[in-house]
Formats: structure tokens, sequence, C-alpha cells
């Protein structure tokens, strides 16, 4: 009988945990939304920057890179601005002004963007990334490496970030053909030091 009781306790005691650990869940979503939400509203967050985040009972962590001038600080303003939010721990990185660097980052907009197969994904196509994922797909499913488990808040398909010569392209294409085709149009990019191509299938995230 005593047994029938202990585990009986037991399990109403890993429901109960089961039950808060959904109800924590739940707590976190809106804020999270909040937060993706802030940063898609500054007005200088481009297709040369990117930000991903994580939060967890009222800490938020950025990462990401900033090409713009003040971006970091204007991202952990926004962060501030969330409900929820008591603490920010900054770790955007800023890209060193650079020209050859402007350089790449212009003419692999231009060969992506520009591409036949590719336009579609341009400014004003209405496929902005951070409007496509806003229920928080987190990073372990997109397979961008460097930020697992972190919350993308990009507003393009394709954010192209270049430092010291080196393309990365971190977003969300449809299908592996233009994952493939953006990279190769990356790299026949004059003057580049390598492309990594960071790029997450949709299709394949939703198998």
């Amino acid at each position: 009988m005593k047994r029938h009781i202990c585990f009986g306790a037991l399990l109403g005691f890993a429901l109960a945990l089961g039950g808060a650990r959904i109800d924590a869940d739940g707590q976190q979503k809106p804020v999270i939304d909040e937060i993706r939400s802030e940063l898609l509203q500054m007005p200088y967050y481009g297709v040369f920057d990117f930000i991903a985040f994580k939060y967890d009972k009222g800490t938020v962590q950025l990462m990401g890179y900033a090409y713009h001038g003040g971006l970091k600080s204007d991202a952990e303003r926004a962060v501030k601005r969330a409900s929820g939010v008591d603490q920010v721990i900054n770790k955007i990185e800023d890209l060193p002004p650079s020209q050859m660097d402007d350089d790449l980052r212009w003419k692999t907009y231009y060969a992506i963007y520009r591409d036949p197969f590719l336009s579609r994904y341009a400014p004003g196509g209405g496929m902005l990334w951070g409007h496509r994922h806003r229920a928080g797909a987190g990073f372990q499913t997109l397979g961008s490496a460097g930020f697992d488990g972190m919350e993308p808040a990009g507003d393009y398909p394709i954010h192209i970030i270049v430092k010291g010569g080196k393309i990365r392209l971190i977003g969300v294409v449809d299908n592996e053909g233009d994952k493939t085709i953006a990279g190769t149009r990356a790299r026949e990019v004059a003057g580049s030091f390598g492309v990594e191509n960071e790029l997450t299938v949709e299709k394949a995230r939703k198998s």
C-alpha cells in the first residue's frame, strides 16, 4: 500500500514539474516575441548586420554582428524596452571599418539579390525572415554555427556578414537549390578570402 502511495506521490510530483515547465515556456514566449519585435524595429538594422538572442528568467544574451555604427548599443536599449527583461548581456561584435569589406558587401549583395533565381528574396518581396520565423524557431533547429539555441532576429532572408575579407551567409531560403546558388554567387565575388554558407533550407526545417 505504501509503495502505491509513494509511486502516486512521485508521479504527481513529476506531472507538476512538467506542468510548471510548460507554464514557464508559455510565459517566456510572449517575452521572446516582444524582444524580437523591438529588435526588428531598429531603423538601421540591415542586411549587413545580424543579431540573435537568448532569453532566460529576465536575462537576455545578445550575439551577432553589427556593421552599422551604434547598432550594438541600440540593440541593447531596444531589448531593455521589452517587458520581463531585467539584464542584458551584450556580446554583439562590432565589425571593424574596412573599405575592402564594404566593397565585398555590396558586390555580394548585388550578386545574390539580383540573381534571377534569388531576386524574390530581395527587399520588398515580402519574405523578410524576422516575420517568417516569429514563433521562435531557434538556431539549434536553423543550424547556424555559433548561434546554437538562440532566437533569430534577422530582417532579411539572406544576411551578408563580411569580416576581414571573409563572407558569411546567414538566413533562410526555400530550397537546397537556392542555398547552392547563393553560395556560388558569393564565391564568384572577386577579392574574398572565403565563403561560409550557413543558410538554412526552410522545407528541410519543416520536414
